[in-house]
């Protein structure tokens, strides 16, 4: 019986995570997937992120994604912090034991506020999904979170 690593999955988000220059923020998401979140800024616009957790649109399915982000400042906000948009582009893949696993592009869309000290954000996505193996399939993922930065 077979079953993904998550544990060990996440770890390396993590560490990888660490070897880049930037800040570094983990967490939780929920929606699809439900789990843990990483974001590492890559500068003041761009970022990585990736998320791994348990699909639930599908019992029992294993789910990671891994984006690049770009990110836009353009909404002003009356109260303390930054609302930037985003938008980026990343894989997915849906590991399950007993069943063909899934692999595919997402498209991320979303917005993150970003606490004045920088310290914690809380995201909103939606994000289009089209599976490549093993056939093509559209969906679409989301999901709400936060996550504190080291």
């Amino acid at each position: 019986m077979w079953k993904p690593p998550v544990f060990a999955v996440v770890a390396t988000l993590a560490l990888t995570a660490c070897a880049f220059a930037g800040d570094v923020g983990l967490g939780l998401i929920a929606g699809e997937p439900t789990g843990v979140s990483v974001k590492v800024w890559s500068g003041s616009r761009t970022a990585f992120d990736g998320a791994v957790g348990w699909s639930l649109d599908e019992s029992g399915w294993i789910y990671a994604h891994a984006d690049y982000l770009w990110h836009r400042y353009d909404i002003e906000i009356d109260f303390p912090g930054a609302l930037p948009f985003y938008v980026g582009v990343g894989g997915r893949v849906l590991f399950r034991e007993s069943e063909r696993s899934r692999v595919g592009i997402r498209v991320p869309i979303g917005l993150d506020y970003l606490t004045a000290d920088r310290r914690f954000d809380f995201f909103l996505e939606i994000a289009p999904v089209v599976d490549l193996v093993p056939e093509t399939e559209f969906s679409v993922s989301g999901g709400i979170g936060a996550r504190f930065y080291f």
